[in-house]
């Protein structure tokens, strides 16, 4: 696999507190990558070391194949969680300013500032200042810094902080595009069901250490129990769950369906099909739903984090 990124057994402390044991990840080229874990798990630490912000105790740090060198900053795009844009300066002169220090002309900056004050739809912010815009709008202005040079690798720490359910979905919309023009993506978020819609790979830091990583749909079938949602209609709806219990290992189901007499989660053996299964509950009852429960990343989060 051709990854963009890698970090090899990358360790760091602060005094007597370890905030990384000897943690690796592969960042594949062209992909989505999650971030995750708990607060104080060691993420915004690692992260702070690709941006060389701070420098490992031990281990190493490639972009393309070569270590990271300062000459790389101009190749990472970095929207932290905590903004940093000047309050009482004009957005205007703020981003030609910023823009400028990641190695853009005057004019090349000006050119793609006009394409992303046009497509945010944000053209009369030009002269305001950062304090008189709100969090969402200061996180729009923040956006476009972090990707106006069109680096190899942005990375995103909570970017829908502040934004409400309107802009996120455009902000999402933007980070695939960038994806699919050949961007390479980390994306560090506590929202799961935005890592369901955005990441191809993912990597679970618990307490310092790596405890899960991969691509999402491979780490899905190994959190998947082969169990499935079933809801039925019945004449007789106690005798056919009786029936049922009796020949499987059933759960009771939270899910929500229409004009349902029985709803229940059966876990099927390892010698039993799902066309088994169906068979068996046509013969018994109307089916309305038969859907498998393919954990969510945030089950697969909690979970994880439980475990460990």
């Amino acid at each position: 696999m051709n990854n963009l990124l890698v970090a090899n057994s990358v360790s760091k402390s602060f005094g007597d507190f370890k905030a990384l044991n000897e943690v690796s990840i592969s960042v594949p080229k062209g992909s989505i990558f999650g971030l995750l874990g708990p607060n104080g798990a060691g993420k915004t630490t690692l992260i702070r070391i690709i941006n060389q912000i701070t420098m490992p105790d031990s281990g190493e740090v490639l972009l393309d194949g070569l270590p990271l060198m300062p000459m790389n900053i101009r190749d990472i795009g970095y929207l932290p969680e905590e903004r940093g844009l000047y309050k009482s300066m004009k957005v205007g002169e703020q981003v030609l300013y910023l823009a400028q220090l990641k190695g853009l002309s005057k004019q090349e900056a000006r050119e793609r500032l006009k394409y992303w004050f046009e497509k945010l739809e944000i053209g009369d912010w030009w002269n305001k200042k950062i304090q008189e815009l709100s969090k969402g709008q200061a996180q729009k202005i923040q956006f476009i810094v972090t990707v106006i040079h069109r680096p190899k690798l942005l990375i995103f720490d909570e970017p829908f902080s502040g934004f409400d359910p309107i802009n996120a979905s455009l902000i999402k919309d933007e980070i695939l595009q960038l994806r699919d023009e050949g961007a390479t993506v980390i994306f560090s978020t506590h929202r799961m069901e935005s890592v369901e819609e955005l990441c191809d790979h993912i990597a679970l830091i618990h307490k310092s250490n790596k405890v899960l990583d991969g691509k999402l749909t491979d780490v899905k079938r190994q959190f998947k129990t082969n169990t499935f949602e079933v809801g039925m209609q019945s004449d007789n709806p106690e005798e056919v769950t009786r029936i049922i219990k009796e020949k499987f290992e059933v759960f009771p189901a939270t899910f929500k369906n229409l004009n349902d007499d029985i709803k229940l989660n059966i876990k099927l053996p390892e010698d039993t099909s799902s066309n088994d299964l169906l068979s068996f509950l046509t013969s018994k009852a109307e089916i309305h739903h038969f859907v498998e429960v393919i954990p969510s990343a945030n089950d697969i989060f909690i979970q994880t984090v439980k475990n460990n």
